[in-house]
């Protein structure tokens, strides 16, 4: 407008007055104006530029999104996850429920926890937060009062790419499966256990991509440094829940060593159970495979195994009706997991085809995101 310079009069207009443009929803529309021979300018919203504290010569970054939007942001800006976080508890809580909430804060992504309560703390609560930092990655007991703990993240928020998390915890998983199996046989209480205690490895993979998304999904700056879209993060983040599922079942496996005790194990049944663990593992790494090559086809199959697998299960059911209890139950148990770990993998296995049918986006969105680095001013 006449006689107004600077930003104030940037955001309320470039060129000639325009007709108002409708705000409705929570969006603003603007017009594009072309300044000079090739840049285009699309004003700010006032509102918006002055509750940021933001004035002329302050610089904006910009983060290309798959479905074509721009994601704005000041450079300037304090990412949310580095704010701190008081957790205020108290002595009677319960121990696991405390670790539950522990783990809920974890995983929301502040780098700094601070665990109070009202007096002084006991040892009980005391140990369920060591405990807990024991057993997350990444945070460490910076300070200690007489009344609180306090946690930092000393990892950061990207150390490890999420789809290597992922294959990490499948190969974790297909040992823990093979490991429960082998147990079985031999009813190895010391293989059992360790298969028991490996389960807590990927427990703590998955509660941190699950941090991972989270910090993404509230911080389109960690989402950039992640280098995938958010359909990508949801994906990822379905597939390690998945896996950590299987996990558990493998763990289930273990157990029933203890529940057999000395009780022979029919030949034949143990071969059967081994041949169907197999094919189990063998659904889960095609699944998998078949999510990363976006392929439908093998996705098939593996649906196609799984049930195949459930009819199989069927039959070995019908011939342990006759046996002892004890072998009966144990049995039951393991087809049941093997049941239930295969049909995880199916779900894998659609999440495959639902991608497979997506229009690929990946090189543009690299592209753009270079085109629009480049022309972004040096700091």
């Amino acid at each position: 407008m006449p006689g107004r310079s600077g930003l104030d009069g940037y955001i309320d207009a470039v060129g000639p007055p325009l007709p108002a443009v409708r705000t409705s929803g929570g969006f603003h529309g603007r017009r594009i104006q072309k300044t000079g021979g090739s840049t285009f300018i699309v004003s700010l919203p006032k509102n918006w530029v002055l509750a940021r504290g933001l004035g002329p010569g302050d610089v904006l970054l910009f983060t290309p999104r798959a479905d074509g939007s721009l994601t704005v942001y000041p450079a300037s800006a304090t990412p949310a996850e580095s704010q701190r976080r008081l957790v205020e508890v108290s002595n009677d809580d319960e121990e696991e429920h405390l670790f539950r909430r522990l783990i809920a804060e974890y995983i929301a992504g502040y780098p700094l926890l601070e665990i109070r309560t009202a007096v002084r703390m006991n040892a009980r609560t005391r140990e369920v937060v060591r405990n807990f930092a024991q057993r997350m990655i990444g945070p460490e007991i910076l300070e200690e009062t007489a009344e609180s703990v306090i946690l930092q993240d000393v990892v950061g928020q990207n150390p490890l790419p999420i789809p290597s998390i992922v294959r990490r915890m499948h190969q974790m998983v297909r040992a823990m499966q093979t490991d429960a199996m082998a147990a079985f046989r031999a009813r190895d209480a010391s293989i059992a256990r360790d298969v028991v205690e490996r389960d807590w490895e990927v427990d703590r993979l998955h509660w941190f991509l699950e941090k991972q998304v989270t910090s993404a999904l509230r911080d389109a700056r960690i989402l950039a440094t992640l280098d995938l879209t958010l359909p990508e993060c949801s994906t990822y983040l379905l597939a390690s829940r998945i896996l950590e599922r299987i996990a558990d079942h493998a763990v289930r496996i273990s157990e029933t060593v203890e529940l057999l005790g000395s009780e022979p194990i029919p030949e034949k049944i143990l071969q059967k159970l081994e041949q169907m663990a197999e094919r189990a593992a063998t659904c889960l790494s095609d699944a998998l495979d078949s999510l990363d090559r976006r392929d439908i086809s093998k996705a098939n199959e593996v649906i196609d195994a799984a049930q195949q697998l459930t009819r199989e299960r069927e039959h070995v059911l019908r011939e342990i009706v006759s046996k002892k209890g004890r072998l009966a139950v144990a049995v039951a148990y393991v087809l049941e997991s093997l049941e239930r770990a295969a049909f995880y993998a199916t779900d894998l296995a659609e999440i495959a085809i639902n991608r497979a049918v997506e229009a690929p986006s990946r090189s543009s969105d690299v592209a753009e995101i270079a085109s629009v680095a480049a022309a972004a001013p040096s700091r």
